[in-house]
Formats: C-alpha cells, sequence, structure tokens
C-alpha cells in the first residue's frame, strides 16, 4: 500500500485534502518535467515567484495531470482524446483513499488490499483514472464501465501501454446510455466497493452557464482568456434531471442488485442533492448510510456510501473476500 511522502518543509499542505494524498502538498514542477517534458512548455514563473501553470489552458491542464500520472504512479503511457474531460488528480485520489478508509471501518480498521478486492468504476472515462490510482494505491482489481465507445477505446489504450495495469483493469462497454448499473453487474459477479462521479449537468444550457462562470473566473485570476472547451462530452457531464436524477436511478437499480456489492458509493457535488438521495436510499430500505466529507480548497464536496447486506452478510463477506487476500 502506498504512504504519502515526507513533504518538503517549505511545502503548504492543501486544505482538506485526504492524509494519504500524495498531491497534499502541492505540485513539485521540478520533479514533474523531469518525468514529463510535455509539462516543460506550460511551467513558468508568476509575479509572486511561484512556479505554476496557467489553469485557464486546457492543453497545460491536461500536461499537469498527465505528468502527476505518470510520476505518482509509474504509467510509461497516458493520454486522452481532445474534449473529453481532464481528471483532477489530486481530487480523485481523495475519492479512492475515503473509499478506502470506507472499507477499513468494516475490518477493524485496516484497509484490505490486494488484487481479489475487485472495484466497479461507473463511468471510467477515457482517462481510466480511478483504476490508475486505486490498483496503485491499494493493488485493487477493477471493472471500467461506460457507454461512449471512444473513451473506452482510450481507457483500453492507457491499460494496454502499462504493463502494471494488465489484467488488473478490465472494461465494459454499457450498451444502454440511461442504465447505470443494470448489465453492468453479472450474475457472478461480487463487488467490494462501486464507485461514481456522476454528471451532475442537467442540459447543454446549464453547461453554458457553468462554462461561462469557469472562464469568467480564470479570466480574472490569470489574465488569460481560456480558449478551448473545459465541459468534456455529454455523456460525462449531462444526465436528464442532473445529479440528482442519476443518483437516485443508481441507488433504484443497486437495490436490484443487493447482494452484488458491500459498498455503493457516488460522489455528490451538490448539497442539495443530498435529501432526495437520502430519501430515496430509505425507500429502497438500505441498511446502512454514510456520508464522508470532502473538500480540496473551497470545493465542498462529499461521498455518499450504502449497503443492502446485513451485520451477518457483511461478515460473511469479509470472510470470504477479504481475511484470505
Amino acid at each position: 500500500m502506498m504512504t504519502a511522502p515526507k513533504p518538503d518543509s517549505a511545502a503548504k499542505e492543501k486544505e482538506g485534502l485526504h492524509p494519504r494524498n500524495l498531491h497534499r502538498f502541492g505540485y513539485d514542477f521540478e520533479a514533474l518535467v523531469k518525468t514529463s517534458p510535455e509539462l516543460v512548455p506550460f511551467v513558468f514563473t508568476n509575479k509572486f515567484q511561484t512556479v505554476t501553470i496557467d489553469f485557464a489552458i486546457p492543453e497545460a491542464v491536461k500536461a499537469l495531470n498527465g505528468a502527476l500520472l505518470k510520476h505518482f504512479y509509474d504509467l510509461q503511457y497516458w493520454d486522452i482524446p481532445q474534449d473529453y474531460l481532464v481528471p483532477p488528480v489530486p481530487g480523485r485520489a481523495d475519492y479512492i483513499h475515503h473509499a478506502a478508509d470506507l472499507l477499513a471501518s468494516n475490518n477493524k480498521g485496516v484497509i484490505p488490499v490486494g488484487d481479489s478486492m475487485n472495484v466497479l468504476d461507473i463511468g471510467v472515462g477515457a482517462s481510466c483514472v480511478y483504476p490508475i490510482i486505486g490498483h496503485k494505491s491499494y493493488q485493487w482489481s477493477f471493472v471500467g464501465a461506460d457507454s461512449d465507445s471512444k473513451a473506452l477505446k482510450s481507457a483500453q489504450k492507457i491499460i494496454d501501454k502499462n504493463v502494471a495495469l494488465q489484467g488488473s483493469v478490465v472494461l465494459r462497454v454499457q450498451k444502454t446510455a440511461s442504465n447505470i448499473l443494470a448489465g453492468m453487474i453479472k450474475p457472478d459477479d461480487e463487488f467490494d466497493l462501486v464507485i461514481c462521479n456522476p454528471p451532475f449537468h442537467s442540459s447543454l444550457e446549464k453547461v453554458h452557464q457553468a462554462a461561462e462562470r469557469k472562464w469568467s473566473n480564470l479570466k480574472v485570476k490569470s489574465g488569460t482568456e481560456p480558449t478551448l472547451n473545459f465541459a468534456g462530452q455529454q455523456g460525462e457531464i449531462i444526465f436528464p434531471g442532473g445529479e440528482d436524477a442519476f443518483v437516485k436511478k443508481m441507488i433504484v437499480q443497486s437495490a436490484q442488485l443487493p447482494n452484488r456489492c458491500y459498498w455503493y458509493t457516488s460522489l455528490i457535488s451538490k448539497e442539495t442533492t443530498l435529501s432526495p438521495v437520502y430519501k430515496t436510499l430509505k425507500k429502497v430500505k438500505a441498511l446502512d448510510v454514510r456520508t464522508i466529507s470532502m473538500a480540496q480548497g473551497q470545493k465542498q464536496s462529499r461521498l455518499v456510501a450504502w449497503t443492502f447486506l446485513s451485520e451477518t452478510e457483511q461478515r460473511n463477506w469479509r470472510e470470504r473476500h477479504w481475511w484470505n487476500s
């Protein structure tokens, strides 16, 4: 299991990140450019004498996150097609580490590790970022599901070009885009964990409004006019009814598969989503519901987890899957 490196004494810890997050103490650009020379053109020293990149430039953000994945997670190759979401690696790592703590909370404080641990990533995307971080950090095995064939092709290329991921990450195509879990969990599957970063916009209009706010904020901070689309593909960011409808549908479908997973989880970006999610979980009679707060600077989010397993079923699961790993 990976442990966080000792920080430089001068490095300032980022507020809110998980204690095991490898990115808690900012970006060591000197080390990152050695790993990823393609980052070099985007690195500069700002007026505060801080080495950084311009976060208003999409290519710079992509190069930074690619460098982080290569430097900290030992990738030989990582890339995504143009106009797909660039994953903010520190935030994605936080989800994985909090999910690991969730598993440990049922295992006498010990995080279950190893390739016998099976995780389903709903919406694995072109970046394959959660399997990359989860496998390197805890040696978990992953199934990545997505309805976007181009995204799956990109993720498969990442797997094929990185020996460590081969045999530990497999992909499944969701043939019905309106489904979430249905069709992705086979009759003989048993997942210790399901993770999901749901689309949170309800329409293209909402996407444009959010993009305009982001462009405006970035221009004010950097003085640069953002030139490319930040939004990603529609399937990554839009679902009829938004995040609320997506997660509620995921919950309903999870209730149809109560014994196929120990913990179902989803990232929740909007606080207003919590109330309808809790109501749906109560309706489907989830036996245990947890809410884990997550933060990165000023950005607040949370991880909601639920299980349908009784205490006896949970103990039997742990004996079968975790204690023999």
